[in-house]
């Protein structure tokens, strides 16, 4: 996602020499299509009422909107044609569409360690082809993923690559209906006729009826939509010229009243997605986002210049929590506008190793960029960072990714200076119009939104003595924050630890590893650059430090404990990594029981750890309470990313060479090179399952013993 850049409005590109060239050239690419496949515009597909001239203008229309990546305002941020940056996702059929009380940081963490061939991958292009062996057609297609991995580009690319006459071309027509758009119509009653005409004002030349075109409504960030979809209600309409509220056109839409025979494709992230039951969807697929080898083909691709984009690829693998996030395509693209600009030129500070170091460098660069374009305006860095934080913090306990006029104005943000805010944050916070011209608003990816509103709290606190949590009446945080008299920024920390850990879906668990990285003396002089006043308070990190770590201690469950290990990471703090190093090593381990949640704590501290093994031998980790299958199947996620494996004398068996198959086949598996088994006793269905993981292409072994 290129930041090539001039003043004011006008970008460049290889080739470009404006925003406007970029439109040209790719209206000239249209035509181009045109001539050489007729944009597939024959007597084929082409119905009576829908001209060569409607199409051609409405496909057109629609590959303007799509053709490139807007990053930052739609006004006012750096474009990026689509074709050039693309890399292709991790996209998976899914068994079901329930939702995920999981947070997204942890879902990540999870898909990061599975391997690729557990799952049905499926291209983009191809969702609603039945794979071999699936005979039932499908209608509706719910697309699930965490917030920034790719959902929303993946729909991008999908009507590009339609309206360039490339791919699904049995579809005539494709409507995208953003729910962050629809929203803006709640109150609206339409007929379904008028909602088109609105966003597609080509469409008042058609006349669609049920059967007479193959037709694909996308409805991306269902996640997102404020409208309350009643499935249960008996509202039933048939004709698309019938009139009524939009939350009931689009209920009768997707179960297939409206336009029976009309493709949908509906995207969420996970903790939305029953919003649409499971009856009217017929299949359910999942963006993993980058896997190992595309996080690396992203960089080149984003980074001309392949020896920095070498060192970039190198520095996110020496931090295994940034490596890790980088599965996260926005991340990728944070990480490579504060890397590019850090180990390019001769910058002093610590190039960033944490989540609250790489984000609190991002927001430092880009109100630079303002003071760079010297925006005209009265407000100023602090009160720009004070008041957004503040929007960020709200809507952060509301749930809210998406924004509108009054929740603006709730934080004492001008309307009507919007894009100037948009134009100060220039990639941070942005202001869109889109098919329908209304404002909608948003950060650019939910993990800028925490911590934006860390930095809120936590300057709230060290400037003014403000503890902010007892403004917010109606959430989650009240209940412990409300009334409660705070000392120390330390105290406070203790607190957002409580609070953190009686979430069930880890809502917090984010916010509370930049709320506690903020205090770090490293991040505090980076804090200093954006803010001319900054406060100080009573603060004892070691407090902090204690106190997480007897939480770990008494905390049973491994999904809880991880996040705490992020928060002591990022407070630069490894002592409990070195104490269960120390365990491991002193061979102590073997005399007691784990249960499977320690399990999964040991293996994020192996996995996470500086030291981390090249060798790995099971040995260390079998004990009297034990079995070798057990032990190697828990720790399957190590083993993957281990050079030299060493499983001799274990008494393994069949089951555990499928365990040890798995992992030769998976994607990161060009990492193992030496597997010893010998003195076990596998049998020929043992050595079948091993030969089945040998032949993968992905297995790069050099020695078996």
């Amino acid at each position: 996602m290129d930041e090539t850049q001039t003043s004011g409005d006008e970008v460049i590109f290889p080739g470009c020499s404006s925003s406007e060239e970029i439109r040209t050239r790719a209206q000239l690419g249209v035509y181009e299509v045109s001539m050489r496949q007729p944009l597939k515009f024959n007597s084929e597909n082409t119905q009576p009422g829908l001209s060569h001239e409607v199409l051609n203008a409405f496909r057109l229309n629609l590959m303007k909107k799509v053709e490139c990546l807007y990053e930052g305002t739609s006004t006012r941020g750096n474009l990026t044609l689509l074709n050039e940056i693309y890399t292709e996702l991790y996209i998976t059929e899914s068994e079901t569409g329930e939702i995920s009380n999981e947070h997204e940081v942890r879902q990540i963490e999870t898909q990061s360690r599975r391997g690729a061939t557990e799952d049905t991958q499926i291209k983009c292009n191809d969702i609603f082809r039945p794979l071999p062996g699936q005979d039932k057609p499908i209608r509706t297609v719910l697309t699930k993923g965490v917030a920034g991995i790719g959902k929303t580009v993946s729909v991008q690319k999908f009507i590009l690559d339609w309206a360039e006459g490339k791919k699904n071309q049995d579809v005539q027509l494709i409507f995208p209906l953003p729910f962050r758009e629809i929203n803006l119509m709640k109150d609206k009653t339409l007929s379904l006729s008028d909602l088109l005409n609105i966003f597609f004002p080509e469409t008042q030349e058609m006349k669609i009826s049920c059967d007479e075109y193959k037709v694909l409504f996308i409805f991306d960030g269902v996640d997102e939509c404020r409208l309350s979809l009643d499935f249960k209600s008996e509202v039933k309409l048939c004709n698309i010229s019938e009139s009524a509220s939009v939350d009931v056109l689009l209920m009768n839409l997707i179960v297939g009243n409206l336009l029976p025979s009309a493709l949908i494709w509906i995207t969420s992230r996970p903790a939305a997605a029953d919003l649409i039951p499971s009856e009217f969807v017929h299949r359910v697929t999942e963006v993993r986002g980058f896997s190992e080898s595309q996080k690396e083909e992203y960089f080149r691709k984003r980074i001309s210049d392949q020896s920095l984009a070498n060192r970039i690829i190198s520095h996110l693998k020496s931090s295994r929590s940034l490596y890790i996030m980088c599965h996260i395509p926005v991340f990728c693209w944070i990480s490579a506008a504060v890397l590019e600009k850090m180990l390019s030129q001769a910058e002093s500070g610590e190039i960033p190793k944490t989540l609250t170091q790489m984000y609190t460098h991002f927001l430092i660069l880009q109100t630079n960029i303002k003071h760079e374009k010297d925006y005209e305006n009265n407000v100023t860095d602090e009160d720009m960072i004070l008041k957004l934080g503040k929007l960020a913090f709200q809507q952060l306990v509301k749930g809210n990714l998406i924004f509108y006029e009054e929740d603006l104005r709730e934080c004492g943000i001008d309307v009507t200076e919007a894009s100037v805010y948009s134009g100060l944050c220039n990639q941070i916070f942005r202001e869109e119009l889109g098919l329908y011209q209304g404002k909608v608003f948003c950060f650019v990816h939910l993990s800028l939104q925490e911590h934006l509103a860390a930095l809120y709290v936590h300057l709230s606190f060290t400037n003014n003595n403000i503890n902010v949590f007892d403004q917010t009446k109606q959430s989650l945080l009240s209940k412990i924050f409300n009334l409660k008299k705070y000392n120390s920024l330390s105290d406070l920390h203790q607190r957002a630890v409580d609070e953190a850990l009686q979430s069930n879906n880890g809502h917090l668990d984010p916010f509370l590893r930049f709320f506690l990285g903020l205090s770090v003396k490293s991040n505090q002089t980076l804090i200093q650059k954006l803010l001319t006043q900054t406060g100080s308070c009573s603060y004892n990190k070691m407090e902090t430090v204690e106190y997480i770590k007897q939480k770990i201690r008494k905390n049973r469950s491994a999904e809880k404990s991880i996040n705490l290990f992020h928060c002591l990471n990022e407070l630069g703090d490894d002592s409990l990594m070195q104490e269960i190093q120390h365990y491991l090593k002193s061979g102590e381990m073997k005399k007691g029981e784990l249960s499977s949640s320690q399990f999964s704590v040991l293996v994020y501290v192996l996995l996470t750890s500086e030291q981390k093994m090249d060798v790995f031998d099971l040995k260390q980790f079998i004990g009297k309470q034990h079995r070798a299958e057990e032990v190697l199947h828990n720790l399957l996620p190590v083993v993957k990313e281990s050079r030299s494996i060493q499983l001799c004398e274990c008494n393994l068996t069949a089951q555990s060479c499928a365990s040890l198959s798995s992992a030769l086949q998976s994607s990161n598996s060009n990492i193992l090179r030496e597997l010893d088994l010998s003195n076990n006793d596998l049998k020929d269905s043992g050595v079948k399952l091993l030969s089945d993981g040998l032949k993968s292409p992905n297995c790069q072994l050099e020695i078996l013993r």
